[in-house]
């Protein structure tokens, strides 16, 4: 094979071989050829490797794995056999054990290299430490000013643990195809049995594809937007054994709907049977109208000993006994004693809420979708819990709303203006008191600062994207003394943790837990403290020893305006200055011309602008 320098192109075709030193957070593995960096997917470290060329940038590019020279002693065959076309398990290749310190390790690297954080600020238990509670003792660690970096939680069996399953139906020829989609395609793989889903699945397809054969039900057809059945939706209760299928349509009607509920309904477990009308072209699953056509309009589950009802459209954790591992674990973090007030944002149906509030004072869950707070209310409701109430409407939107409300004429957050309990029951509860659940949407609220009291404790599950610059601002602004924060991508959660940081909340622990074997993504849960000014130690400063203007006289604002526009080509107002200065302990001379309206609005500093203001004040030599 002739070596390729440094300064030669590579060409799509081109035959390389290299071993597998890493893994990108997409899974595929990285190799070199000199400096030239190539991803190659179902690959494993250790491996020894021919590939295709398929792809070139300047310094990387992207090849097609053609032989396994050298397996990797982690390398396993896949028990799926079509793990490598279908798209959703990427990491049948290598052994589970393995997997589980790559995710580990992923979690901890996004930490240092996203969230700014020191390796040296993390103490990483080793698995076979976790039973020494000498070790594990959080006071020991908080002593030497580290957090806690605990090994993942894995599965004991990691396989048929998804309660969910949604499968495309298609054409391939005259043939109907159902089965996953290939990896960033709308191409349909046929799946026999997939070995992550439940076991009636299998039978579910083919009843359905049965039915569609006998009456002559076409497919949905994604180019021309003809056919019927797009998807096949199927959720299973594990603790109950209840089973929901929903049909996914793209008509009105569904022909011959009673053969398929006779059908179905034969099959053990299936309680439910839904249609979902979705006629847009668009790959978006679901549509806006979904109707009952055999049994319930729900299914049951259990989380601990929790119920939830769960409907078609609900989010609910597809991993339910990991799912249980990991909101005891939100649980142990938050240490409720029974009379915090707890916030939990990006709520869904109520399953961290419902959880917190077997332990909690109150809890106040915050989700956008209306149909979700409906099914949160209806689970508190269920599970006879009255001590958590619902607000409909966006974190960001309503926190914001919440803190202008909160902001005295001094510029923060008054928490004198924190009501009694047992007055913000009154006003949430009714005239009667025995309302077991109350739903409040944003659009009706006109003083929130009576329905949102200030929080103990701010618990967070944002989407993949991580949590609103907006809503971080107001949670840190609120004061809690924990935050605890559960994330699907440790990228984000690394990103947002170290705004906190910055906020004066520091990570004490760090949790992964594998919700998704075979897959590269991982959930984790952080527990952040608001650092304890009273652990501080006191300083006697003689005031004649000190020059109080020193700082004010090192630059003026116009300097520092001018300084920063040059720097990071940005304009900042004298009022973002004043703000990161008085943050920075900087005194302050008194500001005369103040608005006489008792509720001025203030807008507040972005992250963006705060970060160039601070970098002006170290270098004007004022922090």
């Amino acid at each position: 094979m002739m070596k390729k320098t440094n300064d030669s192109i590579y060409k799509k075709g081109d035959i390389i071989e290299f071993d597998i030193i890493d893994l990108s957070n997409d899974t595929e593995g990285i190799g070199k050829t000199d400096a030239f960096t190539w991803f190659v997917k179902d690959t494993v470290i250790g491996d020894r490797i021919r590939a295709v060329v398929m792809k070139c940038m300047k310094n990387y590019g992207y090849a097609k794995l053609d032989k396994v020279i050298i397996p990797s002693p982690e390398r396993r065959k896949p028990r799926c056999p079509v793990s490598g076309p279908c798209g959703g398990c990427t990491m049948q290749e290598m052994s589970y054990s393995f997997q589980l310190k790559y995710k580990e390790n992923k979690v901890l690297n996004n930490l240092i290299r996203i969230g700014g954080f020191k390796r040296e600020d993390f103490i990483c238990i080793a698995e076979n430490e976790t039973a020494n509670k000498d070790i594990m003792d959080s006071d020991c660690m908080a002593s030497e000013n580290r957090c806690i970096f605990y090994p993942v939680i894995g599965m004991e069996y990691p396989w048929r643990y998804r309660n969910k399953a949604v499968i495309p139906v298609g054409e391939r020829g005259q043939k109907i195809a159902a089965g996953f989609y290939a990896g960033r395609t709308h191409s349909i793989v046929e799946v026999d049995d997939c070995l992550i889903g439940i076991e009636e699945n299998c039978k579910i397809k083919d009843t359905v594809l049965s039915f569609m054969k006998r009456c002559n039900i076409k497919p949905y057809n994604e180019k021309n937007g003809d056919g019927v059945i797009r998807h096949i939706l199927i959720r299973k209760g594990f603790a109950t054994g209840e089973i929901m299928v929903c049909i996914v349509i793209n008509t009105q009607k569904l022909p011959y709907k009673e053969q398929l509920c006779t059908a179905l309904s034969a099959i053990k477990g299936v309680e439910s049977i839904m249609l979902n009308i979705n006629r847009s072209k668009t790959n978006v699953i679901m549509g806006q109208k979904t109707v009952n056509i055999y049994g319930k309009n729900f299914i049951s589950d259990y989380i601990g000993n929790i119920r939830f009802n769960i409907s078609a459209e609900s989010f609910y954790q597809v991993n339910p006994v990991q799912t249980n591992i990991l909101y005891n674990k939100v649980l142990e973090f938050a240490d409720l004693k029974g009379d915090e007030t707890v916030w939990d944002l990006y709520c869904g149906i109520g399953t961290i809420s419902l959880f917190l509030a077997q332990k909690a004072g109150r809890v106040y869950g915050i989700e956008t979708v209306q149909k979700a707070v409906e099914d949160a209310g209806n689970n508190a409701f269920i599970n006879n819990i009255n001590n958590a109430f619902f607000i409909t409407g966006n974190a960001e939107d309503i926190l914001e709303l919440w803190k202008m409300e909160m902001i005295n004429k001094g510029g923060e957050i008054d928490k004198n203006d924190k009501m009694d309990k047992n007055d913000k029951k009154d006003k949430r509860c009714g005239k009667d008191n025995k309302s077991p659940v109350n739903i409040t949407d944003i659009r009706d609220m006109r003083d929130i600062k009576n329905i949102l009291d200030f929080p103990d404790i701010v618990v967070v599950d944002p989407p993949r994207k991580g949590c609103d610059i907006k809503c971080l601002e107001a949670a840190a602004a609120a004061s809690p003394r924990k935050i605890v924060y559960v994330s699907c991508d440790s990228a984000t959660l690394a990103r947002d943790l170290k705004y906190l940081a910055g906020k004066g909340y520091k990570p004490v622990k760090v949790q992964a837990v594998d919700m998704f074997p075979w897959s590269g993504h991982v959930e984790t849960v952080a527990l952040l403290s608001k650092l304890d000014v009273d652990k501080h130690i006191d300083v006697e400063i003689k005031l004649d020893e000190l020059d109080l203007t020193s700082a004010e006289s090192k630059a003026t604002y116009a300097q520092i305006k001018e300084y920063i526009l040059e720097k990071f080509d940005l304009k900042v107002s004298t009022l973002y200055i004043a703000q990161i200065k008085k943050k920075c302990g900087i005194v302050l001379r008194e500001h005369y011309n103040k608005s006489k309206k008792e509720k001025q609005a203030i807008p507040q500093c972005t992250l963006e602008k705060e970060e160039a203001i601070m970098d002006a004040l170290k270098h004007f030599k004022m922090i």
